[in-house]
């Protein structure tokens, strides 16, 4: 399916299979059943989809906020024989995407989370720094794209925005270095942001490519990647049936911090206090299936370099109904967001 997403390695768009991570342990955790309902938020190559229908007589809704995802996967849903309903959405939405298509509830809901090894392969998306091709970094093609942001963003944003959601520890030299560049001419081709990268931070022996945590800033930027992934669990949390199965593959620790975070909160009920008495604490959503997270074995990180982070938490819903309030909303207030940049703007 989406062999190593938002990986070091995915980000520089070398050759890739579409090798589903951590499979054979999704599906242990999700335990399809006959008759059972489940969704696979990024549905990418369809590689968790298929699994979970060859597994068990059941029923899967995929959702991809990518149409030619969408459009590739036509075929599945033909050779499923109506047991694969697919749709373009993005999964902040799944909730109410699937009980629009008549699933009031389901039994799990998978994500895989970053960019797919597809899209890198696809030099006009302009995901990858190793294919030179127009700086887009679009997943759903709406919206501004990286380019934009390049050009328009103010030197103590970009910095901010490359320290914070790629861990650039050179950011405000790689953001000096982006203004000076446009100020010359304009930076339209993934290729010519790479050079200006890799030309402010060193390459160290056998480490990753210079430009790769500036160009995964961008691109979890561009598509708002950590606030559609806290709407997502939200809209997991609501949609679950009591027993039902969460299983989250997370590549970097942006992404594994919010799910940690978010299973933390809603795995244990909170300590009372003199304002709330004992009986009136929430009682915990999730049972957590997952003390440490779940990684790739030496034998499978061998087969697909790209697995190699990978982190897998799941859990399990309760009968608890989802509270109101988003345990997610402090740790994201910190990080930048598309809408928030929108609005300062």
């Amino acid at each position: 399916m989406k062999a190593g997403r938002g990986t070091a390695n995915g980000a520089a768009g070398g050759p890739a299979r579409h090798v589903p991570v951590l499979l054979r342990e999704v599906l242990s955790f999700l335990a399809p059943k006959a008759g059972g309902v489940y969704l696979d938020a990024t549905f990418g190559a369809g590689g968790y989809a298929r699994a979970l229908l060859e597994a068990a007589d059941c029923r899967v809704v995929a959702l991809d906020r990518d149409r030619s995802a969408v459009l590739a996967g036509a075929g599945l849903v033909e050779a499923m024989g109506g047991r694969l309903v697919l749709a373009e959405e993005r999964f902040s939405r799944l909730d109410r995407i699937a009980r629009e298509l008549g699933f009031p509830a389901v039994d799990g809901v998978v994500f895989d989370l970053g960019v797919s090894s597809m899209q890198l392969e696809e030099p006009e998306r302009g995901f990858s720094f190793r294919r030179d091709g127009p700086l887009d970094m679009r997943m759903g093609r709406e919206g501004p794209s990286a380019a934009d942001l390049v050009k328009s963003l103010p030197e103590a944003e970009l910095a901010r925005v490359f320290a914070a959601l790629g861990e650039e520890r050179r950011a405000r030299a790689v953001a000096r270095a982006i203004v000076g560049a446009r100020n010359v001419k304009p930076i339209r081709r993934t290729g010519e942001l790479a050079e200006i990268v890799r030309a402010v931070v060193r390459a160290t022996p056998g480490g990753i490519d210079p430009a790769t945590r500036s160009f995964q800033a961008l691109r979890i930027l561009v598509n708002d990647e950590l606030q559609e992934l806290a709407r997502g669990l939200l809209a997991a949390e609501r949609l679950l049936a009591p027993g039902g199965r969460l299983a989250v593959v997370a590549f970097h620790s942006l992404e594994d911090r919010l799910v940690k975070t978010f299973l933390a909160a809603r795995g244990k009920t909170a300590a009372p206090s003199r304002h709330r008495p004992q009986a009136a604490a929430p009682a915990p959503t999730f049972r957590i299936l997952t003390k440490k997270p779940v990684e790739p074995t030496a034998a499978e990180t061998a087969g697909n370099p790209r697995a190699r982070s990978a982190k897998l938490r799941a859990a399990e819903r309760t009968q608890a109904p989802a509270p109101a309030d988003d345990p997610l909303a402090a740790l994201l207030s910190r990080l930048p967001a598309l809408d928030s940049i929108r609005r300062r703007r």
